[in-house]
């Protein structure tokens, strides 16, 4: 099976949906949908996309640009998994919709601006737990990190209905995923 190598205009047409995506999915569904989560120490869809925005100010632009800016001479800062917790408290879903939509347009304005080059591509950070690391690396991981977090809302969505669909659950693949994400 061919892979594709990276490409920064097919991850930056993902990266531009997945706000739009999120938003039409969860914009005004009851609480029992957005709300709930798959047990103790699991996310709910709001918390995913609470974590979401935390990735926009603190992960992915900010690591591109310690890269950019120091190479592997300054490692990366340490990304906080549970500061939505924290971040996201006393906030609607769509505050945080809103927002998300907003810190991503923001985002994606800067990456564009920085108008990288191929050999840029290639140049080297440092992940304070996975070591050197490259620019292609980190753009491509914030696509697939998007795509793991779509992946993640549905099954916990799906959850909620997990004793109601019966014997259907046999047919039903996101039943039967494990929680499979570090965040």
């Amino acid at each position: 099976m061919a892979h594709s190598e990276f490409n920064l205009a097919g991850s930056i047409a993902l990266l531009s949906r997945t706000p739009a995506t999120l938003n039409a999915l969860l914009r005004g569904l009851p609480e029992t949908w957005v709300q709930r989560n798959e047990g103790s120490d699991t996310w709910s869809a709001f918390d995913i996309v609470g974590h979401l925005i935390i990735g926009e100010r603190t992960d992915w632009i900010p690591r591109l640009r310690i890269i950019l800016e120091h190479g592997e001479t300054r490692p990366f800062d340490r990304f906080d998994r549970f500061a939505q917790f924290r971040e996201s408290q006393g906030k609607s879903l769509e505050q945080l919709l809103d927002e998300f939509m907003r810190l991503r347009g923001e985002s994606l304005a800067e990456l564009k601006a920085m108008s990288l080059s191929e050999d840029d591509f290639n140049r080297r950070g440092t992940h304070p737990v996975l070591g050197t690391v490259t620019v292609s690396e980190l753009l491509a991981t914030w696509a697939v990190h998007d795509l793991t977090h779509l992946h993640q809302v549905s099954r916990v969505m799906a959850h909620q209905y997990r004793a109601a669909v019966g014997p259907w659950s046999v047919y039903l693949g996101v039943l039967h995923c494990e929680g499979h994400s570090a965040g």
